[in-house]
């Protein structure tokens, strides 16, 4: 790095760096987390999954509210982007009952003070999107919030405008990921205000590590539909009987070698581009 780009800080995937005053550069890593612990294990060409369909997500979206993506750089992992304050919440959109929301409906019935009706099954489509927010936890798991206790966050005028952008993106996104064979039955999204106030969408955007993808073609309601996203490695680490807790276990190259294959499956069905091409020209998806 150059003496213009100051290291900031590490966090599971990504390392942040200032670039002057006003930009940022996230370089995207290749590692992976489980149950919030990083493993030991990298998987190859992870990063730049996350970084491409980002930036293809942030081109497609800003009609619908701002982004923070300036420029990515030629080795794909790295995205040069405005500096915002960022918002103290996760912004969870939930379009099937899955996860912590399907554990949450199992139990009282509702999801983030939503309630929803009886008899749902795992994986369900819910009859409408719900917002359902999140705490940022520094350490450990982040916690399901119901609309006073972000709004207490936030404040109430920008919850509202937070909880519409959110559900704005999450009903383009996932109309056109069906388009391509893929159901987007949940995401987390992160904002953040910019120097005048205004609302911008930052960190990542609709990929695995933020969502969870399913194809289109084997879905099925009453069960856990195969993902396109790290539940692979999560599978995995559970079969083993670990205790979710730091050090991880190493993946073998099978997991691995699975894990980066749907990875760029998932890419290459959303952009409809090969995996390839980008990394020969990763500024070609914001173009």
């Amino acid at each position: 790095m150059s003496e213009q780009e100051t290291h900031l800080g590490s966090g599971k995937v990504r390392e942040l760096y200032a670039l002057g005053d006003d930009r940022l550069l996230l370089v995207a890593s290749d590692r992976i987390s489980t149950f919030d612990v990083v493993l030991p294990t990298d998987i190859p060409d992870k990063g730049r999954v996350l970084t491409g369909l980002s930036a293809f997500w942030f081109a497609r979206t800003k009609h619908l509210v701002a982004n923070h993506l300036l420029a990515i750089r030629a080795d794909g992992r790295s995205s040069e982007c405005r500096k915002l304050t960022m918002l103290p919440i996760e912004c969870v959109v939930r379009g099937y009952l899955s996860g912590s929301g399907w554990k949450d409906y199992k139990t009282t019935g509702a999801v983030c003070g939503h309630v929803l009706p009886e008899g749902l099954v795992e994986s369900a489509q819910l009859p409408e999107p719900i917002f359902t927010p999140a705490t940022k936890a520094q350490t450990g798991h982040d916690e399901n919030i119901d609309r006073e206790a972000a709004a207490a966050l936030v404040g109430e005028e920008l919850f509202d405008k937070v909880e519409r952008v959110s559900l704005e993106l999450y009903r383009f996104a996932s109309e056109y990921a069906l388009t391509r064979g893929i159901i987007l039955a949940d995401t987390k999204l992160e904002f953040g205000l910019d120097e005048n106030g205004e609302l911008v969408l930052g960190d990542e955007a609709f990929t695995p590590d933020s969502s969870r993808f399913w194809p289109a073609d084997e879905y099925t309601p009453g069960s856990t539909p195969p993902s396109f996203d790290k539940q692979f490695v999560r599978d995995y680490c559970e079969s083993l009987g670990w205790g979710k807790t730091y050090p991880g276990p190493e993946l073998p190259a099978d997991v691995v070698a699975g894990t980066r294959a749907r990875y760029i499956d998932a890419f290459e069905q959303l952009t409809e581009s090969s995996f390839d091409d980008y990394i020969a020209n990763p500024g070609s998806l914001v173009a």
